[in-house]
């Protein structure tokens, strides 16, 4: 499986109402780097090629999305996908043009039909990867899940403007794949349109163990977890930080090509007190469910 024009999932930007705590805590907790700052905003990386993973704006009030970037095959594609949003009835917010954030290279902004913002992205800047690996640090981003009142509508714009195929499809998720991780993006079917959770890549099993025990120790619980997901076979810890975005630490998520079925909601059924495949993690907490809900797109920006 492969889409024609987008190569991955490169970062995501949020609004947030206080930066020095939030550059403390994906700083010192999280185990994120500063790759750049602006004004009024940070931009955070990992231990991967990535210029950066978050994107964080200063903004009085809850928290927001402002946009998911994604990187794309070819500046050809940023041209292909300008064409095809409106032709799918969505917005290109803003025409191809030079990047305004320090990873460099163009962009193009496009809006769907319910307002999700998705920046794409091509010619921006790759770093060298951290040699060796950090045991514990996020290397990049796995995926964004984005919740969707009209799953049907939002998985069309994903097909028909981005290239993305279903992967696996549950009861309650759609899980979009662009290239060979098993989703870069997921939908959840609800009542809202809000971010359901940003999860970053850690390099093993153990490193998510363990950055639940430090998240832990700094006073943030586990909210889900830890556990193994069924799509993506991905090992799991979901946390809220501490501005009400939830986040999750993932490993050893799923490879798959062209050979891969998608499968169907009676594929990923679990027997009764189950939530994922070892069978030894409680459900998902009230409070997850309850933010899970309240991080929406930015109308206006």
């Amino acid at each position: 499986m492969k889409s024609p024009w987008i190569q991955s999932l490169r970062s995501v930007a949020l609004t947030v109402p206080d930066l020095s705590a939030a550059e403390t805590f994906y700083t010192q907790v999280w185990q994120l780097e500063v790759a750049a700052r602006g004004d009024g905003v940070l931009y955070l990386r990992g231990s991967g090629t990535d210029h950066h993973l978050l994107a964080l704006h200063q903004q009085a009030g809850e928290p927001q999305l402002r946009q998911v970037t994604l990187r794309a095959r070819s500046a050809e594609s940023l041209q292909a996908i300008a064409a095809a949003t409106l032709q799918a009835g969505g917005q290109v917010e803003h025409d191809e043009a030079p990047a305004t954030d320090p990873a460099g290279g163009r962009r193009l902004i496009v809006r769907d039909g319910h307002g999700r913002r998705y920046e794409v992205v091509h010619g921006d800047t790759l770093r060298t990867p951290t040699d060796p690996t950090p045991a514990d640090q996020p290397q990049r981003l796995a995926h964004a899940v984005l919740n969707s009142h009209d799953v049907a509508a939002t998985q069309a714009f994903l097909e028909q403007v981005l290239g993305f195929v279903l992967a696996d499809r549950t009861r309650i998720m759609a899980f979009m794949n662009c290239d060979a991780d098993h989703h870069s993006i997921a939908l959840g079917d609800s009542d809202n349109d809000a971010l359901n959770h940003v999860a970053f890549l850690m390099p093993s099993l153990d490193a998510v163990m363990r950055g639940g025990g430090r998240m832990k120790d700094a006073g943030h619980a586990i909210e889900w977890g830890p556990g193994r997901h069924g799509p993506g076979d991905n090992a799991f810890n979901y946390f809220i930080d501490p501005f009400g975005i939830v986040i999750e630490y993932t490993a050893e998520v799923e490879q798959i090509d062209h050979t891969y079925r998608p499968g169907q909601p009676s594929d990923w059924t679990w027997p009764p007190g189950r939530v994922d495949q070892w069978g030894i993690s409680a459900p998902p907490s009230a409070r997850l469910k309850t933010a899970q809900r309240a991080v929406v797109f930015a109308s206006h920006l």
